[in-house]
């Protein structure tokens, strides 16, 4: 072999070795420049170090060994690990709050340049802004009015996360803890307003009990009055009809009547058994006369 020919195969040999580093090399840049981001996540990319581009999920172009995709960001809703916090409330009752936060990343440009440790920051901040609003309340207000603190906490965290990049989709207080003397406090006092409530039961129900008893003479009077006008108005009716019959028949009317009436009772008086002595009246016999007369009179 010749030199020419051994020249030759190197040629050839060597153009090929380029050609397969070429397209090696072109490989590489589509490798390199060609990113899928998944649906949740949210990709930063820096060039030179510094911030170039934040892509969304979907397929994403770079210039590569210029552009590299420095952090790879979750944007899932996160949840805090459940902390444990003392407060003081506004009437000096020390109190545990246990609470738990979610959040999600919304801005990763900021999240990744803004803050290194996300969890703990927020974990932080929570904790601060928890004990400032219970500290303006007094323990009664913090047991009734949960869900408006909830509301004044998640609200107030928003407003001190949002330099971060960050939403804060719920806070929760999952508990309300107290220490044992505060609880024995509580009982006693629980236990009084019962006994207090009891006794002005008893004392309404006594009260009522008088009412009923008071109404209930009140509805015998107005029904004894009742009888007693009915009554008098019978009597007042008897009396005018008597008056009447004596206006129209005249004295001897009613003089007969009682004359009769007399000798009807002294008839049952002589009646009786074991009747040794029957009074008479004086003027019997006057009577006996005027009753004949009258009684002629009427036939």
């Amino acid at each position: 072999m010749d030199f020419d020919a051994i020249l030759d195969m190197l040629l050839n040999g060597g153009s090929n070795i380029v050609i397969l580093l070429l397209a090696g090399f072109i490989i590489l840049c589509i490798y390199l420049g060609i990113r899928i981001v998944p649906q949740s996540q949210k990709f930063v990319v820096e060039r030179f170090g510094r911030l170039r581009s934040v892509l969304g999920p979907g397929i994403n172009f770079i210039i590569p060994f210029l552009d590299r995709v420095a952090h790879k960001i979750s944007i899932l809703e996160r949840q805090l690990p459940n902390a444990t916090q003392d407060a003081i409330t506004k009437d000096n009752v020390l109190v545990q709050i246990d609470t738990s936060v979610f959040y999600r990343i919304l801005e990763p440009e900021k999240t990744v340049y803004r803050i290194r440790d996300v969890d703990a920051a927020i974990a932080t901040t929570v904790a601060g802004i928890v004990r400032a609003n219970i500290g303006k309340m007094d323990l009664d207000e913090v047991q009734s009015n949960r869900s408006s603190l909830i509301t004044e906490i998640k609200t107030a965290v928003e407003d001190a996360v949002d330099a971060w990049g960050i939403e804060v989709t719920r806070a929760e207080i999952l508990d309300v803890n107290l220490d044992q003397a505060t609880r024995d406090a509580m009982l006693q006092q629980l236990n009084a307003e019962r006994a207090r409530r009891a006794q002005v039961t008893e004392a309404e129900g006594e009260k009522r009990s008088v009412e009923l008893a008071a109404d209930a003479e009140l509805y015998a009077a107005e029904k004894a009055a009742e009888a007693r006008k009915i009554q008098a108005d019978a009597e007042a009716y008897a009396t005018r009809a008597v008056a009447s019959a004596i206006a129209e028949n005249g004295l001897e009317a009613a003089q007969y009547q009682i004359a009769l009436k007399q000798v009807e009772a002294l008839g049952n008086a002589a009646s009786g058994q074991g009747s040794q002595t029957i009074v008479l009246p004086a003027d019997l016999a006057d009577s006996f006369g005027k009753a004949f007369n009258m009684l002629k009179g009427r036939s």
